[in-house]
């Protein structure tokens, strides 16, 4: 079999008609940057996360700039975030010359540690950033606890994570900013770059309107320095399309998760394979499925990819041991749990569209490749 880590077509395809006609009534407008398709958009995504307000931009990456700017993150400043994450997480702080303090991971769900976060906070520190990790939610009850407490606002890296919940509250509804991204491989992907910040803040989502646009509210008078940062009309379309679909795409990948767990608790490989796992309360979305690997991780992804399965590395160099931000003074051994899960973890295909035989397949090839270790290593020597 050929079984990508993502495979886009069949999704696009089945809804190609409606694609089109979307794409169509954009050009009759001309609307090409924000526009009626954007603004519409907005709206239907508040209602969906369960916020007051949705507000589109370029890219995920984007969202998470903008929330830092809302906030008048500087030089001087410090954001607590985790070093387990995708590069955007730690740029959008130190682009605005603050500093990232990073705190380890939970093992078990991949997300901020939020037992140790309490101990990193400073008369400096001007937000905490958590990351809800491959489609789990950070517990954000422990540490809106926390942050109460202190009065610094949390900003939600949701960028892999849209309609992930925690005690029923969507992700993006639990902080003062939730950061998305529609970045093609998410749960919701658009054909290109995009991304969405919410709030239900009235007065924040004004200066991110502002922001997004070069800190302007009417055009050519600026009140603040802001980005070019708008959602282009042709990505508002297409994603107003597949929005409706989010829901049962999610569930199709949670079920995917499922039938995972399901075929390999007939294997003996339950000290071979860590399975993803799910909090207590929680909707995970599955944006990925992450397993753990012990020792031979490399390994077993070299075996599946020459079996035709695709995979990935989520990620193999956590953010504090990144060339680029070496001058932050981290050193190998200070983030124990994130340089483990770097070497340990492999992402297999999750898709909503897999079929019961190809998650089959992915199982049976794991078990193969052991299957081959343990012969091997039973052969006589010489």
């Amino acid at each position: 079999m050929n079984i990508p880590l993502l495979d886009l077509k069949q999704q696009n395809e089945s809804l190609r008609p409606e694609i089109e006609a979307a794409l169509g009534r954009v050009l009759d407008t001309n609307s090409f940057i924000l526009g009626g398709e954007v603004a519409e958009l907005e709206r239907e995504l508040a209602d969906y996360c369960g916020v007051k307000h949705a507000i589109g931009c370029a890219s995920g990456s984007d969202a998470l700039l903008l929330a830092m700017m809302v906030f008048d993150i500087g030089s001087g400043d410090e954001v607590i975030t985790t070093p387990y994450s995708f590069f955007a997480t730690v740029s959008a702080i130190t682009r605005l010359g603050a500093t990232p303090v990073f705190v380890d991971i939970d093992p078990e769900t991949y997300n901020i540690d939020v037992d140790q976060i309490e101990a990193k906070i400073t008369d400096r520190t001007k937000a905490i950033q958590p990351v809800h990790l491959y489609g789990q939610c950070a517990d954000m009850a422990a540490l809106n606890a926390i942050t109460e407490k202190y009065g610094i606002p949390v900003i939600e890296d949701a960028a892999q994570a849209i309609g992930a919940e925690e005690n029923g509250r969507r992700a993006g509804a639990m902080s003062a900013v939730g950061c998305f991204s529609f970045y093609p491989s998410k749960n919701l992907g658009g054909m290109g770059d995009g991304g969405f910040m919410t709030t239900n803040d009235d007065d924040i989502a004004d200066k991110l309107r502002a922001l997004r646009v070069h800190g302007s509210r009417e055009r050519y008078y600026h009140k603040w320095v802001g980005l070019n940062s708008r959602l282009d009309g042709f990505q508002g379309a297409v994603l107003r399309v597949k929005l409706p679909h989010l829901d049962s795409w999610s569930d199709k990948r949670k079920a995917n998760a499922d039938l995972y767990r399901e075929l390999f608790a007939k294997t003996a490989l339950s000290e071979q394979i860590v399975l993803p796992s799910e909090r207590t309360g929680c909707r995970h979305i599955y944006n990925q499925f992450v397993v753990r690997i012990p020792e031979v991780r490399d390994s077993v992804r070299a075996f599946l990819t020459e079996r035709g399965v695709g995979t990935d590395i989520y990620y193999p160099v956590p953010l504090h041991l990144q060339e680029c931000f070496l001058y932050l003074g981290y050193a190998p051994g200070d983030l124990p749990e994130s340089e483990i899960a770097a070497a340990e973890t492999l992402a297999l295909p999750i898709y909503p569209e897999l079929c019961h035989e190809e998650i089959e397949y992915v199982v049976t090839s794991i078990s193969e490749y052991f299957e081959q270790t343990v012969l091997e290593s039973a052969s006589p020597k010489g």
